[in-house]
């Protein structure tokens, strides 16, 4: 579904804790990762707030650049400096924390990159949608709509008196 229609999926941050609870339940029940590893940005409160929720306080980031704006993509993920150590990560069981499994490209250039090295990973996101090529592991919401996020939902702040988006200044 297109960002420009009116059908929407809204995550409040109420809803927000109440589905890291549920998630976080739904990995303990059946796997004791060693680390969590974050996919920056959208990842980030995700990895965090399940690191918080499971009691890990081994949590480690991976910046992947892939949407460009509102419905823009590269054509392909990158990961971007600095990028954990392979051997940092060397025989662990990892759990690759994300918001959403989108596309899944970005979940599937992480996996890739720990696939040599860690003991085992698997993914934890809050949404997964049908097109995704990567099902990840531990889900709690499957839509086809666009997501607002509670904390990408508004424009970026700028200093107040500075022009937005394409205003001349």
């Amino acid at each position: 579904m297109s960002p420009t229609s009116t059908e929407r999926e809204i995550l409040t941050y109420d809803l927000f804790g109440a589905a890291i609870k549920e998630l976080a339940q739904t990995v303990v029940d059946d796997y004791k990762p060693d680390l969590i590893l974050s996919i920056a940005r959208g990842g980030l409160l995700i990895g965090g707030a399940l690191g918080y929720a499971m009691g890990i306080k081994n949590v480690s980031v991976i910046n992947v650049e892939f949407y460009t704006g509102v419905g823009e993509t590269l054509d392909q993920p990158v990961m971007l400096p600095p990028t954990p150590e392979a051997v940092d990560l060397s025989g662990m069981k990892v759990l690759i924390a994300d918001d959403v499994a989108d596309s899944g490209k970005t979940l599937e250039l992480v996996q890739e990159y720990c696939a040599e090295t860690v003991a085992e990973a698997r993914t934890a996101v809050i949404y997964e949608k049908s097109r995704s090529i990567i099902k990840p592991d531990y889900v709690w919401k499957k839509t086809d709509q666009w997501i607002d996020f509670p904390w990408s939902d508004f424009p970026v702040i700028t200093p107040t008196g500075t022009p937005t988006g394409g205003e001349a200044s």
